[in-house]
């Protein structure tokens, strides 16, 4: 274990601190597994014979892309790569605090009222008690 492995603070942040970018296409690719599929869908024939789909996985984090909008293996690569690098700068980003809200006096009075109106009608339309 390395002194670079207890400076991240936890498993959603793999990029690293000094920065926190994600590194270049080369190093990106390195850290995925590239698989590659038939795209299928409209494009004829040149479409559903070559293998034009690309689906990118990167092995750190667990993230998934795919791109098959292309004809071309090589800019569904990209296509792909640039969706991955998206998805790792938001799964980079710190998520924001929620500040609770507290609801008015005024309307919890208010809907106070409104349930009690609202039970009045109910109670009022229930069928009477035989005892009384």
């Amino acid at each position: 274990m390395s002194s670079d492995d207890s400076a991240i603070p936890d498993d959603k942040n793999i990029l690293p601190d000094d920065e926190n970018t994600v590194p270049g296409d080369d190093a990106l690719l390195a850290e995925c597994r590239l698989e590659t599929f038939r795209a299928g869908g409209p494009g004829g024939q040149h479409q559903n014979t070559t293998d034009s789909g690309v689906r990118l996985t990167h092995l750190p984090t667990g993230i998934s892309v795919t791109a098959r909008e292309s004809r071309s293996q090589h800019r569904n690569r990209k296509v792909a790569l640039a969706r991955l690098r998206t998805a790792l700068e938001e799964r980079a980003r710190p998520e924001k605090p929620r500040v609770p809200t507290r609801i008015p006096r005024r309307e919890k009075r208010r809907r106070l009222e409104g349930k009690r109106r609202r039970s009045e009608v109910k109670r009022s339309r229930r069928k009477p008690d035989p005892e009384e």
